[in-house]
């Protein structure tokens, strides 16, 4: 009987030992909070068409600054593609998505991502445009039966179907052709579609190549870019996710008071020459702020990928949007 009680001593032993070790196999376990603490943040990285705060809180370590006496580690990984930064995110690989554009992010919330919008990256509809190369093509009205390409399912893609509105006409009035946009701007130059739908960088080679703008994103949509983050991370690191909004908001400070090196900057990293840059930055709204009106152009947004057939159901932008920008 008395070895009998031993070994049941001995397995509760174990058992306590194994407890205490639970959850903390890495040893980075909060054994206040008992949650588990970060060692790496990820954010992603897109430069192009001109995003300006992520070229600057890279180039000068702004992020990596602020987290370092925590010893976290920052990455950047170049995920260029909306849906790709998505299902990074959704993966576990991507804690933030540093200018998402809206439509993606309302299409990875109804397949189930658990993602929030916590500010607003960029506005910049004078930066989306439907272009045409035919001197005859002069206005929207001029499309009809016209053959146009473009991304789909992009914020260009709305703004054809937003200004074809405006002139009372739908997509049945012209045929589309799903492309990349510089695929589109080399269809185009090509004499192969009469209109593309080109944007940022993009625009001011089309119009080197005689091409010309029929109508830009102004006055129909204002072409939101967003912040997002992984819902699970935001739950577990709140003052993390806080922190990550100073940064952002040190980034657009600096912007405003070192404007002649952040165009040199920009130009060296995308590439753009300095005076491509200058006209390009006249085009953006960098205000991480969240408005009453970009909620309701994230709206609207839905209800283009519901008349593209992209999307059946409605996020209600109260549960998709976690107001972090009054940091």
């Amino acid at each position: 009987m008395q070895k009998k009680w031993k070994i049941v001593t001995l397995l509760v032993l174990v058992a306590l030992i194994l407890a205490g070790c639970g959850g903390g196999q890495n040893g980075n376990t909060d054994q206040e909070t008992g949650s588990q603490k970060v060692e790496n943040i990820n954010i992603s990285y897109v430069k192009l068409p001109l995003n300006i705060p992520s070229i600057i809180e890279k180039k000068t370590g702004l992020f990596e600054e602020e987290f370092k006496k925590d010893g976290i580690r920052v990455s950047f990984p170049e995920i260029t593609e909306g849906p790709k930064m998505t299902e990074a995110l959704a993966s576990g690989s991507l804690d933030f998505c540093n200018a998402l554009g809206g439509t993606s992010a309302i299409l990875a919330a109804a397949n189930g991502v658990d993602l929030k919008v916590i500010g607003i990256y960029s506005r910049a509809p004078k930066a989306f445009t439907i272009m045409a190369r035919d001197e005859n093509i002069k206005s929207v009205s001029d499309l009809k039966d016209k053959v146009i390409a473009g991304p789909k399912g992009t914020i260009l893609h709305q703004l054809l179907l937003a200004s074809l509105a405006e002139k009372d006409l739908t997509s049945g009035d012209v045929e589309f052709i799903n492309m990349s946009i510089p695929h589109a701007m080399s269809a185009l130059i090509a004499g192969d579609v009469d209109a593309a739908l080109i944007a940022g960088p993009v625009v001011p080679q089309a119009l080197e190549a005689g091409a010309h703008v029929i109508v830009t994103g102004e006055g129909l949509l204002d072409a939101t870019i967003v912040i997002a983050v992984s819902g699970e991370f935001l739950d577990r690191h709140p003052d993390l996710v806080e922190r990550y909004m100073k940064v952002h908001h040190q980034s657009i400070q600096y912007m405003k008071e070192n404007l002649t090196d952040v165009y040199k900057m920009a130009a060296e990293e995308t590439g753009i020459s300095i005076d491509t840059v200058k006209q390009m930055y006249g085009w953006y709204d960098f205000n991480p702020v969240i408005t009453d009106q970009d909620i309701v152009e994230l709206q609207k947004t839905q209800e283009f990928l519901q008349q593209a057939d992209m999307l059946t159901g409605t996020i209600n932008m109260d549960d998709l949007i976690v107001d972090m920008t009054w940091i």
